[in-house]
């Protein structure tokens, strides 16, 4: 029996004699600890207990005395009794909750046949639970709810010393990945998930402890690249006067645009919002930082609706419209530039009575009052406030109009200007940077005219925007996503994979067979060591943008999200693999076709047949190349591949009606010529092209198909579509409905423009 002080290693602990006062170790493991006793040892013989001494020399010669010094020993009692001293919640284990973090270096798993071991002596080899080979304890050891209760607390210099060591695993955690700690009840350390019922059991899953290194080493190592949260912080930072410097360019700007009112004590019914500094590396289509940037920004979560603001909605230029204007500048040789608005939502006055707390570095003028009684009215909009960004698009749009150029709902982001001499301008608008298209000479005066309203930045020409590169190469330009791409295999510890040549298997539709079907009674659910919501979202973001090949893949994989099985992270690992072989794949939009827009619709009838739904796919081109793609899950169960098939067009038909709406408004207003001719839908499906020619009529194989569905049919009639039959294999859209073979899947990305950049330098 013994005093316990403190831990020496992850699994090793220090104990004091209490007749001797020498200090000791043992293996966490074979410990029992009994706090009904302590801290006066010896249960109900209190007086046989003898005080401390540190100079007694009775147990010597059985055990050397420990080369730490008293001084030492003394602190760790120390740190001992402050431990004693925390709540009560501390020591009952029903309260601690238990960390679902793995460990860099779980305990190794060991395979020993049964009756095929013989042990000559109890030696230090142990089995995954700490226990010797030759132990007939065949069951684990749990933690009891009585008086034996694990009450370990860390070293504090242990704890300190790690955090300065290498990159290496200490020596102590090497030296016990054989060793283990001793399992606990299910109860202790589980997750119950609400949707399914099912309880994850963290003692039944097995780590790769490599795997689990890596992941950990990755975030040590991209934690000292990380952007600083606070003055102090970027103090402590070796780019400190790259920082210091961007928040006096931050405080400048908010003293000339005369953001900050006077100075008052808080009135009565008024609720401050709080202030933040923001900071942030703007950096290139390389990943490389090009600028640093400081922000004031405004607590805007503490508004109250119907008080501090009312409405908050600003618009952005979408994925497609910015994709579209690529391929229109590309085949009327248009020239590219994106300018940056310094400062851009500190131009215009607030439409309410907003009051801020004293930011950091404002004085007030009584030096022994306090700051929380006072507070500073905002002039104008600040960032982070919930109607800045509609104050800033407010401000811009009634510029531009006043200056000529022309808007339209549709497209509440583009601004167009027509100038006599055929020329003309096409202004872009995400938030603060504006993408600049048109001919030379006219851009030259857009920039002149902007200038001289607002702080502006060239950036010269646009090859970064909306998280997409621009590559110009020789006949048109490539749009890709590779440096994110190389972003995300890095983030999941895929960069190091072998590349596969399509993003998923070959499905089997029969329910018992379908690799990527819901999970199973028999099937564990995926614990939080595996991070399938952060993968499915990432590849999300590259499917909507850039790679229309994955879109499927990642419809599919995302229905999962609930409650994923080893079956789905197996296929999410393999499309991370995809990735791996085709990250400089993107959107080739060349100037050598003429092309107009063309669309293609598919249904894969039941290609969900667990939930018996069906998957609607349609893709759109202009010069050839995409410009707009969809891939989802039919809302409505189809019942057959006819009445699937219509409500796939019927969805492509919808999408089509927008965009000769968006590209008539666009050519029109500069002064090109319109495409009055209706727009090629292609289709493989006979039956649902002859049924949209003749509209809704009532049968015994139609009656059920809501009237709306042929909607189709009137804009065929009236000129707008023109819906024409394609063979299967020629259908564009089976890329969104089903698992191709390699072979089928390079032919499509080929017909859809999608290139390699290796391919084009």
């Amino acid at each position: 029996m013994g005093i316990h002080v403190g831990f020496d290693s992850p699994t090793i602990i220090k104990y004091l004699e209490p007749t001797t006062g020498d200090l000791f170790k043992a293996r966490y493991a074979d410990c029992q600890f009994d706090e009904s006793v302590y801290p006066t040892l010896g249960g109900e013989k209190h007086k046989l207990v003898k005080e401390l001494s540190w100079n007694q020399t009775s147990l010597n010669w059985q055990d050397p005395r420990t080369l730490e010094c008293d001084s030492e020993i003394q602190k760790i009692i120390h740190y001992q009794k402050l431990a004693n001293q925390l709540p009560d919640s501390f020591a009952d284990p029903n309260k601690v909750t238990k960390s679902y973090i793995p460990a860099c270096n779980p305990p190794v798993r060991i395979t020993v046949p049964t009756g095929q071991v013989q042990v000559a002596t109890e030696s230090t080899s142990r089995n995954k639970r700490g226990r010797p080979l030759g132990s007939k304890d065949k069951n684990p050891r749990k933690s009891k709810k009585g008086a034996i209760v694990e009450t370990g607390i860390p070293n504090i210099t242990d704890i300190a010393a790690a955090e300065t060591h290498s990159n290496e695993p200490p020596e102590e955690v090497r030296d016990a990945e054989s060793l283990g700690s001793e399992e606990i009840d299910n109860d202790e350390i589980s997750i119950n998930y609400n949707m399914s019922g099912t309880q994850w059991n963290r003692k039944e899953v097995d780590l790769n402890a490599l795997f689990a290194y890596k992941v950990a080493l990755d975030i040590a190592n991209t934690q000292e690249d990380l952007e600083p949260t606070s003055i102090t912080q970027c103090t402590h930072r070796t780019d400190w006067l790259k920082w210091k410097e961007a928040i006096n360019v931050e405080l400048k700007s908010l003293k000339l645009r005369n953001v900050f009112g006077p100075i008052i004590r808080t009135p009565f019914n008024v609720k401050p919002v709080g202030h933040k500094w923001v900071f942030v590396r703007k950096r290139n289509e390389l990943g490389e930082v090009v600028r640093y940037k400081a922000r004031l920004v405004a607590q805007g979560f503490s508004q109250r609706p119907g008080i501090d603001y009312e409405e908050t909605y600003s618009p952005v230029v979408d994925a497609t419209t910015f994709r579209f204007l690529i391929s229109l500048a590309i085949r009327e040789n248009l020239d590219l530039r994106l300018m940056d608005v310094v400062t851009a939502y500190l131009y215009w006055p607030l439409d309410n009575e907003i009051y801020m707390r004293l930011p950091d570095g404002i004085e007030l003028k009584y030096k022994h009052a306090s700051r929380d009684q006072y507070c500073i009215r905002l002039n104008k909009s600040l960032y982070g406030l919930k109607q800045s960004g509609r104050m800033w698009y407010n401000r811009l749009s009634e510029y531009l109009i006043r200056e000529g150029y022309k808007n339209d709902p549709i497209s509440p982001c583009i601004f167009i200007k027509k100038y006599s001499n055929k020329g003309f301008v096409i202004i872009a608008v995400y938030v603060d940077d504006l993408n600049i298209l048109g001919t030379s000479g006219e851009i030259s005066q857009t920039v002149d005219c902007l200038k001289a309203e607002f702080e502006m930045k060239d950036l010269g020409k646009t090859k970064f925007c909306l998280g997409l590169q621009l590559e110009y190469v020789k006949g048109g330009i490539l749009v890709h996503q590779a440096a994110y791409t190389e972003k995300v295999l890095k983030r999941f510890n895929m960069d190091q994979a072998h590349p596969l040549t399509s993003p998923m298997v070959v499905r089997s539709l029969g329910l018992d067979n379908d690799p990527l079907g819901p999970k199973k009674d028999d099937e564990e659910i995926l614990g939080p060591e595996k991070p399938y919501l952060s993968v499915v979202g990432a590849l999300m973001y590259l499917a909507s943008h850039t790679r229309p090949d994955i879109c499927f893949a990642v419809n599919l994989l995302a229905r999962f999200s609930s409650c994923p099985t080893q079956r789905h992270w197996n296929g999410i690992k393999h499309l991370l693999r995809y990735l791996q072989g085709t990250k400089d794949l993107g959107l080739f939009y060349t100037n050598h076709n003429k092309d107009g827009l063309v669309g293609f619709a598919d249904a894969g009838y039941l290609s969900d047949p667990h939930t018996t739904k069906s998957q609607t796919g349609y893709v759109f081109t202009h010069g050839r190349t995409t410009i707009s793609w969809r891939s989802m899950k039919q809302t409505i169960t189809a019942t057959s591949s006819n009445h699937a098939e219509l409500l796939a067009i019927h969805e492509a038909s919808r999408e089509c009606v927008w965009l000769r709406s968006m590209t008539q408004h666009i050519r029109s207003n500069c002064g090109m010529d319109e495409d009055k001719e209706p727009t090629v839908l292609y289709e493989d499906n006979a039956a649902c092209i002859a049924q949209l020619k003749e509209g809704y009529i009532k049968g015994d194989r139609t009656k059920h198909i809501l009237p709306k569905f042929f909607s189709t049919s009137d804009w065929q009639k009236d000129g707008t579509i023109s819906v024409q039959q394609v063979r299967s294999s020629e259908n564009s859209a089976d890329l969104f409905t089903k698992s191709l073979p390699a072979s089928t899947l390079r032919k499509l990305i080929q017909q859809i423009g999608m290139r390699r950049l290796r391919d084009l330098q």
